[in-house]
């Protein structure tokens, strides 16, 4: 996907419990868990917004 290897994700991952702390680990990924979900939802919205709004316009035609 990003050309991202194991390794690179294990230096990475252990780069954050130095700078977080393994106690707040969890707390980050929850939080980033909603927040990707948040995203995606918002995402939907628009897109259904945005269809909705070409067959609204596509009936007035």
């Amino acid at each position: 996907m990003f050309g991202i290897g194991f390794q690179e994700l294990l230096v990475v991952f252990l780069i954050v419990l130095l700078v977080f702390g393994a106690r707040r680990l969890p707390e980050i990924g929850r939080s980033l868990g909603k927040t990707l979900s948040e995203f995606r939802k918002g995402m939907k919205e628009a897109e259904n917004e945005i269809k909705k709004d070409d067959e609204s316009a596509a009936k007035k035609e």
